[in-house]
């Protein structure tokens, strides 16, 4: 195996070292308001918590319509003009965000903030693509994902001595902050040179496209990704509720467990990456995810009612899973996302791959607070056996979309044919026609 140098964390193109600079810009300023967003809603918009609860999953089911749309029309102006135009659209609705006061204003600026950030992901990805070589994608995009998060630890510091000033211009300063954050992505990325050029796309409108879309095989990929994406509420809802509530460590102990889930995925995200970058590797991950993160549910029913120390050790196993599961589902997501979405059709297709993401980010929150942690450790052993289900349908649903992209590509090569042929006699025709006047 492969010794890892700090160069493997450095992208091998330029414009890849550009767009992970962008991306940690980014995180930063992502970060810094993720601190202090909660402090701000209530010290300077005024809202109450349930008023924050519902403003966001308003917004949040705003983001997952918006998404698809805009993803068609990144088909139509290209996947980097759309990032611009989704960093300076949300740098102009922090602006207002700052300066916003009360429900009604929140609703409409955190909607119109939704709209833009449920398809910035996957048009980062199709643009984090175009700055490398196809053999070097997969580790750039861990290369991408390492930086955000250290971007967002660096944001979060940043945040801590504007939330001791406890002042209103310190609060918009949080949200200003990022908001001058995401204008100097878009200056960087209209700077970006890309390293390879996006194939020509169907002029087609977003509605024609969306409704023209009826890959089922590709459906079922986004879904089994939406499922193993519920790490995320795991990691930010599941593990630290369940730790407070059904164990008996001290709650100093929870934030010990998020700095241990950061440190290894800044560190082995990179490392982990290699083995997608294989022949059926990115498909191996998706699979490795789904058992990682069952074995997280199970050392997490393992732990209930047993005393601090044995509880604590079991929690920091499951903690370790679960990064494992995180790390291996991103690195396969990415890789078979892009994959299996037809080069003139990429747009659309990685934003249906997103709403998978969305979908889980909606739900993910209910289930595992209102069913999982409900139910105790039967809840997260059913929990477990639903990670495991996913992992048994990868392999299927891959050889499924693998042959649906062989049969696509021998059609197109099919079509292009007779346009080969015309082209070979247009070319005797005119030889012919040259050997005539010579002669």
């Amino acid at each position: 195996m492969k010794r890892i140098s700090p160069s493997d964390y450095v992208p091998a193109t330029a414009a890849g070292r550009t767009f992970a600079l962008t991306s940690l810009i980014n995180a930063i300023g992502t970060g810094l308001f993720l601190a202090g967003s909660t402090v701000f809603f209530i010290r300077s918009v005024g809202l109450t918590t349930p008023q924050i609860g519902a403003g966001l999953a308003v917004s949040g089911f705003v983001g997952f319509l918006a998404t698809v749309p805009i993803g068609a029309l990144s088909d139509r102006i290209g996947a980097r003009r759309t990032l611009i135009a989704l960093q300076v659209w949300r740098a102009l609705w922090f602006v207002a965000l700052a300066y916003v006061h009360g429900f009604g204003g929140f609703l409409v600026v955190s909607s119109c903030l939704a709209a833009a950030e449920g398809a910035t992901q996957p048009m980062t990805q199709a643009v984090a693509s175009d700055t490398t070589e196809e053999s070097d994608r997969t580790r750039t995009m861990a290369i991408v994902r390492t930086v955000r998060n250290i971007g967002f630890s660096v944001g979060a510091l940043l945040a801590a001595p504007l939330l001791a000033a406890d002042s209103m211009w310190a609060y918009r300063g949080i949200v200003l902050g990022n908001a001058a954050a995401f204008l100097a992505s878009a200056v960087m990325l209209g700077r970006l040179r890309l390293v390879r050029a996006s194939a020509a796309q169907r002029k087609v409108g977003p509605l024609t496209a969306i409704r023209g879309f009826r890959d089922w095989r590709y459906l079922g990929l986004a879904g089994l990704g939406g499922v193993l994406n519920l790490h995320t509420t795991l990691l930010s809802v599941g593990l630290p509720l369940w730790a407070m509530t059904a164990t008996g460590v001290p709650a100093g102990f929870v934030p010990v467990l998020i700095l241990v889930n950061t440190a290894l995925s800044i560190t082995l995200q990179v490392p982990v990456s290699r083995g997608a970058e294989r022949p059926g590797g990115a498909a191996r991950a998706l699979r490795l995810s789904g058992f990682a993160l069952a074995a997280c549910c199970a050392a997490l029913a393992a732990a209930h009612g047993l005393p601090p120390l044995l509880a604590g050790a079991l929690l920091l196993a499951a903690c370790v899973a679960l990064t494992f599961g995180e790390m291996w589902q991103a690195v396969g997501s990415w890789d078979m996302s892009y994959a299996f979405a037809p080069e003139d059709r990429r747009g659309i297709y990685l934003s249906v791959f997103s709403l998978g993401n969305s979908g889980q980010r909606i739900v993910g929150p209910a289930l595992v607070t209102g069913v999982v942690i409900a139910a105790g450790a039967a809840g997260w052993a059913a929990l477990g056996v639903v990670f495991c289900l996913a992992s048994v349908l990868v392999p299927p649903v891959t050889r499924a979309l693998a042959r649906q992209q062989r049969e696509r590509e021998a059609a197109q090569a099919q079509a292009q044919a007779p346009t080969q042929e015309q082209a070979q006699a247009e070319v005797q025709v005119s030889r012919a026609a040259n050997e005539g006047a010579v002669a």
